[in-house]
């Protein structure tokens, strides 16, 4: 059985961002904390977790019509980062073509979350692509993913549950049949679905049926919204009228203090990426840690839990998202025990899981952060 690698002290793989005037210095022994504390990841995409070299190999695999020069930019991130949706159209109509892909790309993912601490993990996958296309039954994809999710849970003790989410640019009649595949096929680590891709012009209730079926076949539901500066109102949509279990992104529940009043006093889960491209494109690199929306989000009570979304292609770990929070938001570190918490919370794990680590993960956070602070 292969053994995880120990925690690394070097600095942690956290992109382009720009320097904060608010953030702080972090040396190897809180960068070697932020690894080692325990956590659970609620936001992150399968196609966002690929390694470079596995995205070569199945290039090289398919003879995809993809240029070196490509694929490298693919994995590079400038002072103003692109977006990462054509790498995941890229990764969708060239590489994955069999369970063998899926399966392999998925072990590689809980190894490298494993890594850090991740002890449960719960991700996106987006299936419309491939149920489009006719080259890979649903049925066919999940069962590649489930056998990595399998596979690294018995080599590295990491949990996990599969998110499929629904592509927001595609019709919403694909959405519904993406949810019917989800009821004729069920397993229960397959556990809830999810909404993402490009928001504008999509708001969520285009796809209220698919969540009206979701939740009548008992399945969970989440949803991207407030992520590329549309309105509010997207999240009250997702919210109020789909009715979700939490919310990813969710920024700009801040243009409605009074609504974000309202969901911090119902405790509902938000799972927020500091490497949120977005907002690195379009703030000033000087006022970009002063003026990004999740200081907002914290200082409204609102409940946070910070996640690494597309962590090859944001070049960021899920340790170096929770550092991120504390070096260049200027958050503090009770914070994010409370967020730590807030994973907990939000996550759709047995009742028993979360109850073992809402028991034992505390403890554990106090007592690694009494060896950082010499105590």
């Amino acid at each position: 059985m292969p053994e995880t690698p120990p925690p690394s002290v070097a600095p942690l793989a956290i992109g382009c961002v720009p320097a904060s005037p608010i953030g702080r210095d972090v040396d190897a022994a809180l960068r070697a904390f932020f690894v080692a504390m325990p956590k659970v990841e609620l936001h992150c995409h399968l196609l966002g977790t690929v390694r470079k070299e596995t995205f070569l190999d199945l290039v090289a695999k398919y003879d995809a019509p993809l240029e070196r020069a490509e694929i490298e930019a693919f994995y590079t991130r400038g002072e103003r980062p692109v977006g990462v949706l054509r790498v995941l159209r890229a990764l969708e109509d060239y590489l994955l073509m069999t369970p063998e892909d899926l399966r392999r790309i998925t072990y590689e993912y809980l190894e490298d979350a494993a890594r850090e601490s991740v002890r449960h993990a719960e991700f996106f996958w987006n299936p419309t692509a491939t149920i489009r296309d006719g080259r890979l039954p649903y049925a066919k994809a999940v069962a590649g993913i489930l056998q990595g999710m399998e596979e690294a849970e018995a080599d590295f003790g990491i949990s996990s549950l599969l998110t499929p989410s629904i592509d927001r640019e595609a019709p919403a009649e694909e959405a519904v049949f993406m949810v019917e595949e989800m009821i004729a096929h069920p397993h229960p680590k397959v556990v809830g679905i999810g909404i993402d891709y490009r928001e504008d012009n999509r708001p969520p209730e285009m796809f209220a049926k698919a969540y009206a079926l979701a939740k009548e076949h008992g399945l969970r539901t989440t949803a991207h919204a407030g992520e590329f500066g549309m309105p509010w109102t997207n999240v009250a949509m997702a919210i109020d009228t789909i009715g979700v279990d939490r919310v990813d992104h969710g920024y700009t529940i801040i243009d409605n203090p009074e609504l974000a009043q309202d969901y911090a006093a119902r405790g509902l889960v938000f799972t927020i990426v500091p490497t949120n491209s977005y907002y690195l494109r379009t703030l000033d690199h000087e006022r970009w840690a002063l003026d990004h929306p999740i200081r907002r989000m914290a200082e409204m009570g609102l409940k946070l839990h910070p996640n690494s979304d597309d962590p090859t292609l944001h070049q960021v770990t899920p340790a170096g998202a929770w550092q991120l929070l504390y070096s260049h938001l200027g958050l503090e570190l009770s914070q994010l025990r409370e967020m730590m918490l807030n994973g907990i919370e939000g996550s759709w794990a047995s009742e028993d899981q979360r109850a073992q680590w809402s028991a034992t993960w505390p403890g554990e956070f106090d007592a690694l952060l009494a060896q950082v602070r010499g105590v």
